[in-house]
C-alpha cells in the first residue's frame, strides 16, 4: 500500500510497507515505476533508482528481517521540488555493521555470488547513509 501526502512548499512524501516476501520486490519496482512516470527521470535515474531500492529491500527482506513474515520493510520517499529524492529504506532487523563488509572488488571476493549490493548501492547513489544499527538506509538522487 502506497501512501502519499503532498505539501504546499513542493515536497511530496510517499511511503510503502511491503511484507518480507521475496516476491515483495514487484511492489517496489510498480512504485519505482509510477515515480518515474511521474517525475520524468531519465533512463540512467531510473536504472540507478531500481537497483539502488531493489538492492536494499533484497537486504532488509532476506538479510534483516530473515524473511519471516511478521516484519516489514519500509519505504519512505521525500521528493523536493521535484528535484531531488530522498529514500530511507528500513527493516526490522538486527542490523550490521556496514563499516567492515569484505571488499567485493579484491581478488578473494570476485568469484563470489554474494556480497555487493552495498558496493553497488554506494556507487549509484548520489549519498548513501547508514544509520548507527545498520537497519536503515538513506539514498539520495538528484532527478
Amino acid at each position: 500500500m502506497i501512501n502519499q501526502t503532498e505539501y504546499s512548499d513542493n515536497t511530496s512524501l510517499y511511503t510503502l510497507q511491503l511484507p518480507s516476501r521475496i516476491d515483495s520486490i514487484t511492489l517496489m519496482e510498480n512504485f519505482i515505476d509510477e515515480l518515474s512516470v511521474k517525475y520524468g527521470f531519465s533512463d540512467e535515474i531510473y536504472a540507478n533508482v531500481l537497483t539502488c531500492l531493489s538492492e536494499a529491500v533484497i537486504n532488509g527482506i532476506v538479510h534483516g528481517n530473515r524473511q519471516n513474515l511478521d516484519k516489514k520493510v519500509y519505504i519512505n520517499l521525500e521528493v523536493i521540488e521535484d528535484k531531488r529524492l530522498i529514500f530511507t529504506v528500513s527493516d526490522e532487523g538486527e542490523g550490521f555493521d556496514f563499516n567492515n563488509l569484505p571488499d567485493p572488488t579484491a581478488p578473494e571476493n570476485l568469484e563470489n555470488l554474494t556480497g555487493r549490493g552495498v558496493f553497488i548501492i554506494k556507487k549509484l547513489a548520489d549519498q548513501c547513509i547508514f544509520n548507527s544499527k545498520g537497519n536503515e538506509l538513506e539514498l539520495h538522487f538528484k532527478i
